[in-house]
């Protein structure tokens, strides 16, 4: 490229020569690993992070709690050393997420399951314990519910006893996840999505169905639900204070949180690691790491910290993440997830 810069053109033919090198070497400019996404996942990944810099052989990756969508836009808007090389995920990638990757030269994408959640339905100790349904859910929560005349309307339901006088004479507070979560993309897909097929006006008023999916999806606006962030720490604040309201997160943060919240059954199954990993209790999900494969080689160790995360060590019967809340994947996933990393050893 310099051969062809002559007298004044000279320096910017150099600054332009130097951008371009730059640009080849600036993933090898970090010598950490960087981690960022899901909520949820965000306390395996820590662990794990603080026993792979405890061996010694590589910096303890730093790693960031930003959601799962807020952690799939940083992980696909590009490649080198100011994007991250890993993303956690409390749900799969969607397509529009790898169109984004692949826009930006992401496009060596590995997928590790590393184990299963499932989302629960919490309250305060000491506070009523409720069986709900996915369709009861549905009526607290849904932005929109059929009126008398059949037409959707605003949902008007204040209290849980409105929808059956079974439950508790209570007003409805539902303290969740915000649009960025993983955690609420999954409880919309398994509770809202699901339930919404039960009301056939829905059917009726929206016959395009991506059209019907988004208007299920919604969530209340009215003070019924409130985002409470990504923190699910704050979750379990406000539910201490408040033993009215109820919570929704997922099932590791009950499991350590199980002296102050309890988890409600839904339609009669409770969310216990047993009926989780059965699939007998009906909200759960996988969850995963996401592996940018463009850095490998030139950050250090991320193919040693995937390998990590499903080692015997971490997510074996006896492992330090399921001692932390993590349940298991059955032996054919576990399979699946450690071909996937030990794939890593040989990409570059």
């Amino acid at each position: 490229m310099l051969n062809y810069c002559k007298n004044r053109l000279f320096m910017t033919c150099a600054l332009g020569a130097a951008f371009v090198f730059t640009s080849t070497v600036a993933a090898e400019a970090r010598d950490q690993i960087r981690a960022v996404g899901s909520s949820t996942v965000y306390p395996f990944t820590s662990a794990a992070a603080e026993q792979f810099g405890a061996e010694g052989k590589f910096k303890t990756p730093l790693v960031e709690s930003t959601g799962t969508g807020g952690g799939f836009k940083l992980f696909c808007a590009g490649v080198g050393e100011t994007h991250p090389d890993i993303n956690n995920a409390s749900r799969p990638i969607t397509d529009s997420e790898k169109t984004l990757c692949k826009q930006n030269g992401v496009e060596k994408i590995v997928e590790i399951a590393i184990g299963y959640d499932g989302i629960v339905i919490a309250n305060a100790k000491g506070g009523p314990a409720i069986d709900l349904t996915k369709k009861q859910l549905f009526m607290a929560l849904a932005r929109e519910l059929p009126g008398k005349d059949g037409k959707l309307a605003a949902n008007t339901i204040q209290k849980w006893s409105d929808i059956d006088a079974k439950l508790p004479a209570q007003t409805i507070e539902v303290y969740g996840p915000p649009p960025t979560s993983g955690t609420r993309d999954a409880f919309v897909e398994l509770v809202m999505e699901e339930a919404c097929k039960e009301f056939p006006e829905f059917a009726t008023a929206i016959p395009d169905e991506k059209v019907r999916k988004k208007t299920c999806a919604l969530l209340r606006e009215d003070g019924r639900y409130i985002d409470a962030g990504e923190d699910d720490n704050l979750i379990i604040q406000k539910l201490v204070s408040n033993p009215n309201a109820v919570g929704i997160f997922g099932y590791s943060f009950l499991e350590e949180n199980k002296a102050k919240v309890q988890g409600n059954k839904i339609g009669g199954i409770a969310p216990t690691m047993e009926n989780i990993e059965n699939q007998s209790y009906k909200i759960s999900r996988s969850l995963y790491v996401y592996v940018k494969g463009e850095h490998l080689g030139n950050i250090p160790g991320i193919s040693e910290f995937a390998n990590e995360m499903v080692g015997d060590a971490a997510i074996g019967a006896n492992g330090y993440l399921i001692s932390k809340g993590l349940l298991p994947l059955h032996a054919k996933d576990l399979t699946a997830a450690r071909a996937a990393a030990a794939s890593l050893k040989t990409a570059k």
